[in-house]
């Protein structure tokens, strides 16, 4: 069934109350990387229970409504469905444990033509439960593959954030555990895609894939300990566009420009050569 552009942009995806423990908030931060130098101060500090804070990424998973367009209804192909954009804006300090709502609305559908594909644009609040204030807002971006051609607007696309043309003020290597996806989907995205081989061989890979938002947190890593000195109260904003996959095992390499509080950035995987993502835009505070 294809898409319906009508039924879908007024799909209703459900509110989610969501309790999270510090222990979820280490999971987060080992799934993502963190701790791999055990002796590393900075990094204990996301992975310990004692003074324990949270990542500014961990933003991402938090009111995550789930694969809500695996509904048949949707007209959404789910096997071949990835992640396309992300970004997030931090309202106020993540906890490191609480419970909060998350609202999560479709922004947008977009038909890029019937060998294209189409987008799937969503936007969700993030609040803390006990006193409604804001924690965070996210955009995210699912590109799916299979589903272009239903007859919906083909715009308008928010421009990209231009990468500059000079050489990278920092570069950041930071390693990906082979069990990367396993750890981090214990932190709510359990899409097989991530798991399971012959799932992902059916949706054209190889082998299971990392996570989009993985990767994403992975660069997010490279800025925080690169720009904020581990701070995460300096951590506003990051905005990135996935551009090829990231395999578990994989080194992840960021490239980071500085421009006063704005920060661009574009993560590749040298041992093949490629960018994973692009168009990276962050905003960081003194």
């Amino acid at each position: 069934m294809p898409i319906d552009y009508d039924k879908l942009i007024n799909w209703k995806i459900p509110k989610v109350e969501h309790q999270y423990t510090k222990r979820d908030t280490i999971l987060y931060a080992l799934g993502v990387g963190l701790g791999a130098d055990p002796c590393d101060a900075n990094q204990l500090k996301f992975v310990y229970e004692q003074n324990l804070q949270a990542l500014p990424t961990m933003a991402i998973v938090l009111g995550y409504p789930g694969p809500w367009y695996a509904h048949a209804d949707t007209g959404i192909t789910r096997t071949h469905v990835v992640h396309g954009e992300q970004s997030f804006a931090i309202c106020r300090p993540l906890p490191a444990e609480g419970a909060i709502v998350g609202l999560t609305k479709i922004a947008g559908v977009i038909d890029k033509g019937k060998d294209k594909g189409a987008l799937v644009i969503t936007e969700c609040t993030v609040r803390d439960k006990a006193s409604g204030d804001t924690l965070c807002t996210l955009t995210s971006t699912s590109f799916c593959r299979a589903d272009g051609g239903f007859g919906g607007p083909s715009g308008p696309v928010k421009p990209v954030h231009p990468i500059p043309d000079t050489p990278p003020d920092a570069v950041c290597d930071l390693p990906t555990l082979p069990q990367a996806a396993l750890i981090y989907r214990l932190s709510g995205d359990y899409n097989p895609l991530h798991a399971d081989p012959a799932y992902a061989r059916k949706a054209g890979f190889r082998m299971p894939i990392l996570h989009g938002r993985c990767t994403f947190s992975v660069a997010g890593h490279a800025i925080l300990k690169t720009c904020c000195g581990y701070d995460p109260a300096r951590f506003r904003t990051m905005a990135g566009r996935f551009s090829s996959p990231v395999y578990p095992g994989e080194t992840i390499r960021t490239e980071i420009w500085r421009d006063g509080d704005i920060v661009s950035f574009r993560s590749t995987v040298p041992a093949r050569g490629v960018t994973v993502l692009n168009n990276g835009r962050a905003e960081i505070l003194p």
